[in-house]
């Protein structure tokens, strides 16, 4: 067919993007005629690569099939093609353009070729044609076969072809060769395959041996090698040095050593086995061992491993040779296992390093305050060990700074060295628990659970003082030393005396930083209880005589001191520390707080608080009148030769009574019942007193009010008991029950206080008293108003008034006045030294 023949314009316009076309119809034709024999070509290397017939079928015979087919596919192609004419490339570009522009400047005018009307019309429409010419454009091959390939056996192939590409294995393709005997033919049918697996806690993956090149290898120790030969029997083989000991084909082993190992054979592969070590883990402590009052330890430590550890403890064994082996540790003790603990591990995350905190309490245990050596033990997942260096401590136990407390502890722990000190620790008790007084006890009730104990251990000794005997003993000790140290004091300022003498005694035992800071925190408490109870108790209508001696302190003046024994103690500079904490002391003792007048400006609460005052005074007065005849009772019996055994005989005949019968009834106990009988109605009397107040207590509608009557109701209850336990005889009951009643006031007084602030914080700023007014004795000399229950705020804004500038200079004269007085205490020079400073 002839080419058709285009106006010398549009024939140049035309050419790159017919000859671009003419192109890609070729390709189209080509791929469409072919694409079974590129199919065929990829699927066949993708078998042959990947070898999954190899087995089955030898590879010379796999590769005549794909040989065959691709000839088959060749031929389809060929009779399919055909080259794209002239004609038809000029269609498929014209068939992109509008109004088909190429077909129009081929054709000739038929009629009104004479007319030239009809020639201009002809020659505008050719302009026009040739000018959309302009937009032609390449028209790109159509290569989809998706429906002569509906099954996608194209992609199919494809996709096999890139994977056995990615795993490198064309390389089999080229070992296709034509089998020439037996033995050709057996390693024509043998391959392998193999596995280095890492040990899981590496974390490392796993390797396919086949895809490692022949060479150096570097694996973790113990990696599992897995190697698998397929085909007749002698043709591959395995040769390795990595393992210990000899292995059988087919069998997994590990990798334990640098060496060799091979794969003989056809297609076999060498490699060069560099077995990493696994490095042992390593553990130390980070910082000294710190220790709390309550005898919490924490210990800092660092762990690490190159994969992770697993696990770690601490380990502490009794150090013999640093022991004081005097009174009852001088006799060999009984065997005990060290103490182990585990060590905290972190939940998630690396463990490579690991920084944490070991925090225990050991204060019950038989070794707490002994000498012992601390060892810190981890192990990583390859079951390695590690140990840190051993530390000499004293295992940390609980501070009892009280002596009693202490003395019962040391025969605490004197029972649980070993079972033999059980007589020497009865008599010891019975040394500590002789001739008592009030000084020595903090509660008859103490007193008494001493004796009982005293009893029982004698009692549990004969003949023999068992294990589970000892333990319980060492239990009724501890229990008895822990309420000792903290104690249910009387009143505030016996709290204020005793947190005083605890933090110098913890000064002069060389107590930890944390300890002493504890006990700090401790004093302030008490402190601020005295302050209250001491504004609440001062005596109506009596005022501290006037005087230029007389030193005004506010509260923070009192935190100032406090702040500033705290200092000294984190210094180091404990003489310092003690001095001002008795200077502290005296002040406290030379105190008063002034208030009114009785029932001027009190309010409902005010008057309720005094009340309960009172109440709280005259209980703990017969509180000390019942403990004084349990005295006097036990004085008799000591007198009268009390024996473990007439205890265990007449002990429960009641106080006073003979120990012979009937008969034993004198006029000392008519006497004692007719004491109790009288302690009994006063203590119905103040349980009286105790509801009344009790039913008419402000605040009905607050939170605090309402715990106020709760506590108040528990108080009521518990001189219920105190009265019922007087009437039976039984003073160590009352005692207890009077305690738990003085207790459950006190409590209720502090509810009942806090109501009080809240309700004058409501009206602050709303009621005030001018000067001059009645109620202007609550004002403190800068004229704010004094707290509840008589304490002196601070906080409040200076009185307003046309002598308020009067005053402040007066005030200003008298502290510059009072500074240069030599004679005054230090401490009080240093205040009003502040005060100049600051004004």
């Amino acid at each position: 067919m002839s080419r058709p023949t285009l106006p010398a314009d549009a024939t140049r316009r035309l050419r790159w993007p017919l000859r671009l076309t003419a192109a890609g119809m070729v390709v189209e034709r080509l791929w469409r005629a072919f694409w079974p024999l590129v199919t065929v070509f990829l699927g066949g290397l993708a078998v042959l690569g990947s070898g999954l017939l190899n087995s089955l079928i030898p590879p010379f015979w796999t590769a005549l099939a794909v040989g065959l087919a691709a000839l088959v596919a060749f031929a389809w192609g060929v009779r399919r093609f055909a080259w794209p004419a002239w004609p038809q490339v000029m269609a498929r570009l014209d068939a992109t353009l509008p109004g088909q522009p190429i077909a129009a400047l081929l054709d000739d005018q038929a009629i009104g070729r004479a007319d030239a009307g009809s020639q201009a019309v002809w020659a505008a429409h050719q302009a026009r044609m040739a000018a959309r010419l302009d937009g032609a454009r390449a028209v790109e091959p159509d290569l989809r076969v998706a429906a002569a390939d509906p099954y996608g056996l194209r992609l199919v192939a494809l996709i096999a072809a890139i994977t056995v590409a990615g795993f490198g294995s064309f390389s089999r393709v080229t070992d296709v060769t034509l089998p020439t005997g037996p033995a050709a033919q057996a390693a024509l049918l043998a391959s392998w395959e193999g596995w280095i697996e890492p040990p899981a806690y590496t974390g490392k993956p796993s390797l396919y041996l086949n895809d490692q090149p022949a060479g150096p290898l570097a694996v973790p120790t113990g990696s599992r090698v897995t190697l698998r030969l397929y085909g007749q029997q002698g043709v591959l083989g395995v040769t390795q040095d990595v393992a210990e000991a000899p292995i059988e084909e087919g069998i997994p082993f590990e990798v334990t050593q640098n060496g060799a190992l091979e794969v003989t054979g056809p297609g076999g592969r060498a490699w060069r086995i560099t077995a990493i070590g696994d490095v042992p883990p390593a553990v130390r402590p980070e910082g000294s061992l710190e220790r709390a009052l309550d005898g919490t330890m924490s210990q800092a430590f660092v762990a690490t491993d190159d994969y992770g550890v697993v696990a770690g403890r601490a380990e502490f064994t009794l150090n013999m040779e640093a022991l004081d082996r005097r009174h009852g540790l001088a006799v060999d003790p009984e065997p005990r296992d060290p103490i182990v603990v585990d060590l905290p591990m972190p939940f998630r995350g690396d463990r490579a390093l690991i920084e944490e905190v070991l925090h225990e309490n050991f204060m019950q245990h038989p070794w707490a305050e002994m000498p012992v050596a601390m060892q810190l033990i981890v192990e990583d997942a390859a079951g390695q060990m590690a140990q840190s260096e051993t530390q000499e401590i004293i295992l940390p136990g609980r501070r009892f700074l009280n002596p009693l407390a202490h003395a019962l502890i040391e025969q605490r722990r004197d029972l649980l060295w070993t079972r033999v000190n059980g007589p020497r620790v009865a008599q010891v008790l019975r040394a500590i628990g002789y001739n008592a007084d009030e000084d020595i006890f903090p509660s008859v009730g103490h007193y008494l659970k001493l004796r009982l104990a005293i009893r029982e251990l004698e009692a549990a000794m004969a003949p023999e003082l068992t294990g589970e005997a000892r333990d319980r003993m060492a239990q009724v000790l501890w229990d008895m030393a822990v309420a000792i140290e903290e104690g249910s004091l009387g009143d505030a300022l016996a709290r204020l005396q005793r947190a005083q003498e605890r933090l110098a005694e913890a000064m002069e035992q060389g107590a930890s930083p944390e300890e002493l800071a504890e006990l700090m925190d401790e004093l302030r408490e008490a402190m601020r209880d005295y302050m209250n109870q001491l504004a609440q108790q001062q005596p109506q209508g009596e005022q501290p005589p006037p005087g230029d001696n007389m030193m005004t302190m506010t509260p923070q003046d009192l935190a100032d001191m406090m702040e500033r024994i705290e200092e000294l103690m984190r210094q180091g500079r404990m003489d310092e520390a003690m001095a001002a904490l008795e200077m502290l002391r005296q002040l406290m003792e030379n105190m008063q707080v002034t208030q009114g007048q009785p029932g001027q400006g009190q309010s409902p609460g005010e008057q309720a608080m005094q009340g309960l005052q009172d109440t709280l005074r005259n209980q703990q007065g017969l509180s000390d009148e019942a403990f004084r005849d349990l005295q006097e009772q036990g004085g008799a019996s000591s007198s009268a030769g009390e024996s473990a055994e007439n205890e265990g005989r007449d002990g429960g005949q009641g106080r006073g009574q003979a120990h012979s019968g009937e008969g034993g009834e004198g006029e000392g106990s008519d006497g004692e019942d007719g004491q109790q009988g009288n302690l009994a109605e006063r203590q119905g009397q103040l349980r009286d007193q105790l509801d009344a107040q009790r039913r008419g207590l402000p605040g009905a509608g607050t939170e605090e009010g309402q715990a106020a009557r709760d506590s108040l109701g528990r108080a009521g209850e518990a001189m219920d008991g105190a009265e019922q336990a007087l009437r039976e005889g039984d003073i160590g009951e009352a005692l207890d029950r009077q305690a738990e009643a003085m207790e459950a006031m006190r409590e209720g007084m502090r509810n009942l206080e806090d109501a009080m602030r809240q309700e004058q914080a409501a009206r602050q700023g709303q009621q005030g008293t001018a000067a001059g007014e009645p109620g202007q004795e609550r004002n403190d000399p800068l004229g704010r108003e004094a707290g509840a229950g008589g304490m002196t705020s601070d906080q409040g804004p200076l009185a307003e008034g046309e002598d308020v500038y009067r005053r402040a200079q007066e005030l200003m004269e008298d502290i510059r006045r009072r500074s240069g007085e030599g004679d005054r205490p230090q401490i009080e020079l240093d205040y009003l030294k502040r005060l100049l400073d600051q004004f």
